[in-house]
Formats: C-alpha cells, sequence, structure tokens
C-alpha cells in the first residue's frame, strides 16, 4: 500500500474514486437497512462478504493474479485477525441502522478518526499533543448530543455506531501496521475472505433461509462492496490521504437524502448539531496531524 510519487499523483481522479467509493458504501447501508425487517444484522453481512468474495475473486482472474502470490504474507497472524474487526464494526453498525435513522447512525460513526487518534498512543506508539486529545473529547460530546442518552428518543441502539466506530478504528490502525510490508491485492484477499469466515462461525446462530431476493440483496451489497474497496484503492494512489480524507464526511449527505427519499426519515436538529461537532473535531485532528508532518 505504498503511495506512489507525486509526479504520477492525479488528484482530482483520486477525489472522483473516493467519491464514488463513498456514495456506494452509502448505497449499500441503505440496502442493508431495508433488508434488516427480514434478516438478522450478522446474516446480512455474512451475505455481503459472500458477494464481495465472488467480486473480488473475478476481479482477481480478470487480472491474472496467482493465487500463491495473493496469499503470500510476512504477517499471517494479523492479516487473520483485523477482518474480525471488519466483521464486528459492519456488524455493530447494522444493528445501529436496524432501529436507527440512517443519518444517525453514520453520523455517530464519524466519531471513528478520533478514536484511531486515541488508540494509536498505546497500539502505534504515536505521540498525540493535547490538541489532538482536546479533538477526541470534543467529538465524544457531539456523539452524546446526538445520541442524548436519557432523553425521550434514546435508545440502546444508538451505542452499537459507537462501537462500531472503535472496531473500525482498531481495524484501520492494523491496516496501517501492514501497509508497509503487505501488497494491496493480499490484503484486499485476506480482508474479503477473512471477513467470510469470522461472520461464518456466528451466522449458524441467527440463521435464517434467504429467499431469491436475498440472495441478490447479498450480490449486490457485495458487489458493491468490493467496487467501493477497488476505488479506495485507485483513489489513494492517485491523491494523498490527508486531501480525501475530508471528502469522508460527504457520505452524511449521501445518507441523509437515501434516508428521506426511501424511510422519509428527516435529520433532527440534534442530530446536524452533534454531526457538526465530530466533523469539526475530525477537521481538527486533521489540521493538527498536517501541521506535526509539516514540522517534522
Amino acid at each position: 500500500m505504498m503511495s506512489v510519487s507525486s509526479e504520477k499523483q492525479h488528484p482530482l481522479r483520486g477525489i472522483l474514486f473516493f467519491m464514488i467509493a463513498i456514495f456506494l458504501i452509502s448505497v449499500v447501508d441503505t440496502v442493508c437497512k431495508v433488508f434488516t425487517r427480514d434478516l438478522h444484522s450478522i446474516q446480512l453481512v455474512w451475505g455481503y462478504f459472500v458477494g464481495i468474495n465472488l467480486s473480488l475473486w473475478v476481479f482477481f482472474l480478470f487480472k491474472k493474479k496467482k493465487l500463491s502470490k495473493l496469499r503470500t504474507t510476512e504477517r499471517l497472524l494479523l492479516q487473520i485477525i483485523r477482518p474480525a474487526f471488519l466483521v464486528c464494526s459492519i456488524s455493530s453498525l447494522f444493528i445501529g441502522l436496524t432501529y436507527l435513522p440512517i443519518a444517525e447512525a453514520t453520523a455517530i460513526g464519524f466519531v471513528a478518526p478520533l478514536f484511531i487518534t486515541a488508540l494509536a498512543v498505546p497500539i502505534l506508539k504515536e505521540k498525540v499533543d493535547i490538541h489532538r486529545w482536546s479533538a477526541v473529547g470534543i467529538g465524544l460530546v457531539g456523539v452524546i448530543v446526538i445520541i442524548r442518552p436519557g432523553g425521550d428518543l434514546w435508545h440502546f441502539a444508538s451505542v452499537m455506531p459507537l462501537l462500531g466506530a472503535l472496531f473500525f478504528a482498531l481495524f484501520q490502525i492494523m491496516t496501517r501496521l501492514l501497509a508497509a510490508t503487505e501488497r494491496t491485492h493480499t490484503t484486499l484477499f485476506y480482508t474479503g475472505l477473512g471477513g467470510l469466515a469470522w461472520s461464518s462461525l456466528i451466522v449458524p446462530f441467527v440463521w435464517t433461509t434467504p429467499s431469491v431476493t436475498h440472495i441478490l440483496v447479498f450480490l449486490a451489497t457485495g458487489t458493491m462492496g468490493a467496487m467501493a474497496h477497488l476505488c479506495m484503492i485507485t483513489a489513494f494512489d492517485n491523491a494523498e490521504a490527508s486531501l480525501l480524507a475530508p471528502y469522508n464526511y460527504t457520505k452524511l449527505i449521501w445518507v441523509a437524502a437515501l434516508g428521506y427519499l426511501i424511510f422519509n426519515d428527516i435529520p433532527s436538529l440534534d442530530m446536524w448539531l452533534g454531526a457538526i461537532i465530530i466533523v469539526s473535531a475530525g477537521f481538527y485532528v486533521l489540521y493538527r496531524e498536517k501541521n506535526v508532518n509539516v514540522k517534522t
């Protein structure tokens, strides 16, 4: 996952592919929320990984990638453990989507970059200054504004996207650990295969025989998920991560629109206020990290 030299980068192309990825992920979340009425969230995650694996194998065959090369890794244990956190992250989000408006669940999930900042201290041994720690605290205030613990609209499921953000932060930190030595397609191979393996361990406990429609949903969401991953890879090959990171927040626009069109959900004032607090904290962390990198 080494970045290419600046001469070979095309920032506008990178931004375009990144936003396509964000849109695809937004559609996946919306479709899965629709079908939480029929299937347990964990079964939807399992079906999602079935679809991802089928799509990735088609991609690998098209690219003539050899299995022996794809599975070659210097960090096998980390490649096996890492997808478990992704399964936990998506499962937590989908459980939240079962009960919460999609925009609200998404806004809570935006706290993930702040968790990455906090967890980078014990795991990556990074130094985090008081400014970034303050941003983490402010971001959590934004979460409290959204979920309103103890309020009339409080629901236990509000905690699930927050838990999902924590799992996703751990997943991303492990991605950083792999980036220095592992090939992108190798990590992608283990992400898909590992995600299916881990979700297969728990799906029997919530299994419902899927209909033809459900199978098509598995294939569709998995295909969109695989396309999103590949678009992300292309985006990071063409633009710096610091340039792309702010565009992640465009997901809130997509899910708010989709939530209104499909579920007739109108985001509350508290949701927007909390989202602004979380996003502002996220932007401040990006700003501080950029300044630190320039100084070093």
